[in-house]
């Protein structure tokens, strides 16, 4: 039998070392953060790949339409390219003085509290983002089966369920590792740049040989309507978005100070040399009647001038939305972890997996919301849901920024 004195001794160390792992634990709860794996190339890819999504090669027709002539929607292009450049100047300064991921959540919540973060964040996770994640994953569904239905509509239930079959396997990869997800997103946005660099050539041989016919008077019949040259430029806007999605990550990235600027700085002028270069090579080769009537341009054009190399267009454009919506589901998992972290969202969505350093919740309940809207509504209204809250979105920011700038200057 032990002495009394043994059990009070038993009693005491056992007290101790029940504090003591209580300690460890905490501690190792406190270290539990998603690790830095984010490199100035990641960056880039991750920046670039959500900017040049499908639109370029689908339908870059809205510059166009409003412009009324290949002159001024090149200049508008360019005007688009700069304005975004100012934008993204803005994303730098705020990433870079808040070193929290979130995007625009986390400036909104430092500008103007936590009832307008809760406002904005709730109008992303129930609307924004997954109808921005379900166009991109059914236009990427519809590229895939449409060789298979060359001259008819493809079937409805096909279309989703290659689109949720896309959303998962992505959801899946970063789950896994971070490092996966940015690997896919560098090899498709590699594949996508060199796709469009392969449209730029076929302009550029085309010019040098003189087919500049479509080119001659490039001002003729130029829009002088103050509302249409703003529709054009809202157009050439809306293609250039996607310049704040390293915004989400800043937490994950190496460097932040150093690499943030960097990223987008090389990201923005790429992107604007792309598009306008893209465009005079679809000039180039289709008149104004083709453009403003086909539903792809760029199949359009690979019909033109590739021949029988003419089935890659629509395997890139299909590698573009895959790269999109990879790029998309990363800066939307990092929202809602945030979200959660911040206490906006259930705490369980604020979880890190212990060995892999991923959000998995997170992931996986943005998954579960983008396959309940595919689900349940046509891409028309997803795409007009989408538009009007993207609306709102755009001007919570533009209030929270100025507030921030007032406030450090």
């Amino acid at each position: 039998m032990p002495a009394p004195w043994q059990i009070c001794c038993d009693k005491k160390s056992r007290t101790k070392n029940a504090k003591a792992e209580m300690d460890n634990m905490a501690e190792t709860s406190e270290k539990m953060q998603m690790k830095k794996e984010i490199t100035l190339l990641n960056g880039v890819s991750l920046i670039v790949g959500n900017m040049i999504g499908s639109g370029i090669f689908v339908s870059p027709r809205g510059v166009l339409m409003y412009s009324a002539s290949y002159g001024l929607s090149l200049v508008i292009w360019a005007l688009g390219g700069i304005f975004s450049l100012f934008g993204a100047l803005c994303y730098v300064e705020l990433g870079t003085s808040i070193l929290k991921s979130g995007g625009s959540y986390a400036y909104i919540l430092e500008a103007f509290g936590a009832f307008v973060a809760f406002i904005r964040l709730w109008s992303s996770l129930l609307i924004i983002e997954p109808t921005t994640q379900a166009v991109i994953a059914i236009t990427f569904a519809n590229y895939i089966v449409q060789p298979i239905f060359p001259h008819c509509e493809p079937p409805y239930d096909a279309v989703r369920l290659i689109a949720a079959a896309c959303i998962c396997s992505l959801t899946f990869i970063n789950c896994v590792n971070v490092k996966w997800g940015t690997r896919v997103q560098d090899i498709f946005t590699y594949a996508k740049v060199m796709a469009l660099i392969l449209v730029i050539s076929v302009g550029l041989y085309k010019i040098g040989k003189g087919e500049t016919e479509n080119l001659r008077a490039p001002f003729e019949g130029s829009a002088t309507s103050p509302g249409m040259i703003a529709l054009a430029l809202y157009s050439a806007l809306f293609s250039y978005s996607g310049w704040d999605t390293l915004n989400y990550v800043t937490e994950e990235m190496q460097n932040p100070e150093r690499n943030l600027p960097l990223s987008i700085a090389i990201s923005m002028p790429i992107v604007a040399i792309i598009y306008l270069l893209t465009n005079i090579a679809y000039y180039v080769v289709l008149d104004m009647s083709a453009l403003l009537t086909s539903d792809a341009v760029a199949v359009t054009f690979g019909g033109e001038t590739l021949s029988h190399a003419k089935w890659i267009i629509p395997i890139v454009v299909a590698m573009s939305c895959y790269s999109g919506l990879n790029s998309s589901i990363i800066a939307a998992s990092r929202l809602f972890y945030v979200g959660a972290r911040e206490g906006h969202l259930p705490v369980s969505l604020s979880l890190i997996h212990i060995k892999r350093f991923t959000p998995v919740p997170a992931l996986l309940f943005n998954a579960f919301l983008h396959i309940i809207w595919e689900s349940i509504c046509q891409l028309k209204n997803v795409l007009n849901v989408y538009f009007g809250s993207l609306l709102q979105q755009r001007s919570m920011f533009r209030c929270s920024s100025t507030v921030l700038c007032q406030t450090w200057t």
